[in-house]
């Protein structure tokens, strides 16, 4: 099998055309490839696939074989795979997901895709779409006691489930002990992935992220986007944000008018392989 290691701000993933053909027990190889010493290594497996709605459909995969259904800095990575690759000659496109179509524009430079923005679509903030399991209908900075502390937490959905948490330090939090404790906790019955925020200041905002079936990644773009959300909500930051992850910064843009957040950013190609399954 042919692939192509890809990443956005460090988070990677291992890509495979599948316009032309399939691949045989999906999940299992995607945990298999996934791991970091007996595989290639990669927070997950993304397959790209034709589609009669979109111009590419993609279908992703995380490291522990779960299906995702949005991944940002996965699309954006799509969009250079094929641009780059020749499958098109579009410099916008429409990408269809799990969580729905989304619109690209690539950003060209000497023939070859360097940055994207994607049209992240609407923001879900009612409880049981997000899904959220509360007797509130919106959770915007509510207490909950998770893990035997109290957090305050903000919910919101970018095609997938975000808890959002304010910090003075994001440096020194133990994720790894942290992280598991709200994914599995029962209120989130599809799990959830949670966002360690602290505001810099009213344009600039540092991320950690604990990713539901992946653990902490370096970036998470629909986590990116629910964040500047959920800053927005509490009044702590402007509509157009730096969101500093620890693989590198995405520009977020809330549009007001259109309730639609906006996400620009890298797309790199790291290597490109074959692999006997």
């Amino acid at each position: 099998m042919k692939f192509t290691k890809m990443q956005g701000c460090g988070n990677d993933y291992i890509y495979v055309d599948c316009t032309r053909g399939i691949i045989d027990n999906v999940r299992e190889t995607a945990i298999r490839l996934s791991d970091r010493h007996f595989g290639i290594g990669s927070d997950g497996l993304i397959l790209i696939r034709p589609s009669d709605k979109a111009d590419f459909m993609m279908d992703m995969y995380n490291n522990d074989g779960s299906s995702g259904k949005m991944c940002g800095n996965g699309i954006r990575c799509v969009a250079k795979y094929v641009y780059d690759k020749g499958l098109t000659d579009k410099t916008r496109l429409k990408i269809e997901t799990l969580s729905g179509i989304k619109d690209l524009e690539l950003i060209v430079e000497d023939g070859r895709v360097q940055s994207v923005t994607v049209d992240m679509g609407e923001p879900v903030l009612k409880a049981d779409l997000i899904p959220v399991i509360s007797d509130k209908e919106h959770l915007i900075n509510e207490p909950v006691e998770i893990g035997g502390r109290v957090y305050n937490i903000t919910c919101v959905s970018m095609g997938n489930p975000h808890a959002v948490v304010f910090v003075d330090d994001v440096d020194g939090l133990k994720l790894e002990t942290i992280g598991p404790c709200f994914e599995t906790h029962p209120m989130f019955p599809e799990r959830v992935n949670t966002e360690f925020i602290h505001v810099l200041d009213r344009k600039h905002i540092k991320m950690r992220v604990w990713e539901r079936g992946s653990g902490e990644t370096l970036a998470c773009g629909t986590g990116a986007c629910a964040s500047v959300v959920a800053c927005i909500l509490n009044g702590l930051t402007d509509n157009e944000v730096k969101v500093s992850l620890l693989g590198g910064d995405l520009q977020i843009r809330y549009d007001k008018a259109s309730n639609k957040v906006y996400m620009t950013g890298p797309a790199v190609t790291v290597f490109e392989g074959e692999i006997d399954l």
